[in-house]
């Protein structure tokens, strides 16, 4: 894996980690994110982060062993494109299902090099 697949594994490690900072003073609870339009719009905008960084690197390296890997690309482009169709209950399923099994992949595969 060369060294732009893995800035972008970063760039993904990074967005998730400031999802999870979000929640270091207030609860992690549904029902405070979706009447906090910042953190909502913060959340997204990380999840496009993470969206187009797995669109770059199954690009150049599209053998590598991410979960959902295509679904992280359709919701950055839903974000993006479908911006008045995005679903708060799409997007927290996200935050509470899956970011912890996407972070823990791209840390193995950060740490298998």
């Amino acid at each position: 894996m060369d060294d732009q697949v893995k800035s972008y594994l970063y760039n993904i490690l990074n967005a998730i980690n400031e999802i999870e900072s979000f929640y270091i003073n207030q609860p992690k609870q549904f029902e405070v994110y979706k009447v906090d339009i910042r953190t909502k719009r913060a959340v997204e905008r990380n999840i496009e982060i993470m969206g187009e960084a797995m669109n770059r690197i199954m690009r150049k390296y599209p053998t590598i062993t991410i979960t959902n890997a295509k679904k992280i690309i359709d919701v950055r482009n839903r974000i993006v494109h479908g911006y008045d169709n995005v679903s708060d209950e799409i997007i927290w399923g996200i935050v509470i299902k899956h970011l912890p099994v996407l972070e823990k992949e791209v840390s193995q595969l950060l740490n298998e090099e």
